[in-house]
């Protein structure tokens, strides 16, 4: 069902749309983009949680209804796995941007030199999350992507239709 603020499933989640760029201050504050802060709206935590990708020169962000999400996703998994070892050092690294009083939030050194975030901010909509890149980076990722989805003929997979709910008295 799509509700207001995202798809739920079992709970309403954020969905982050678009792209913005947004100056960074002297003092690292950036703006949240207005419509990434609407989604976020009425969660346990004002603010946004992010961490380093494990794969690309950006960071990793969304509110901290993502993050229980995969942390309940990550219990699922044997307690002394590997998987879950790895996977789990995502909390370790991950920290929570309390929004300020006009939106903004501010940006960790470690966070910015790992993305080469300096003067502004790309706010990348990811659907369920978003990433913060250096803009001139995302640019040359984002033609990259798009060059090789071209080449390959990347299509969304198709969607699966729903399974009708059993009738009643019926096993």
């Amino acid at each position: 069902m799509r509700t207001a603020r995202g798809w739920e499933l079992g709970a309403a989640l954020a969905l982050f749309l678009s792209t913005f760029v947004n100056k960074v201050d002297r003092k690292g504050r950036v703006s949240v983009p207005a419509t990434f802060r609407a989604s976020l709206t009425g969660q346990a935590f004002n603010g946004i949680v992010a961490y380093r990708s494990f794969k690309l020169p950006s960071i990793e962000a969304g509110g901290i209804d993502r993050m229980e999400e995969m942390s309940a996703r990550i219990d699922t998994l044997d307690e002394f796995s590997e998987d879950r070892d790895s996977l789990s050092s995502i909390f370790a690294e991950a920290q929570q941007l309390a929004f300020d009083g006009e939106g903004r939030v501010v940006l960790p050194e470690a966070l910015c030199q790992h993305a080469g975030i300096t003067e502004s901010a790309a706010f990348v909509g990811q659907g369920r999350t978003f990433q913060i890149w250096e803009p001139q980076r995302f640019d040359r990722h984002q033609q990259e992507l798009r060059e090789r989805a071209r080449r390959q003929g990347t299509t969304l997979p198709a969607r699966r239709p729903e399974r009708p709910a059993p009738e009643r008295g019926t096993p």
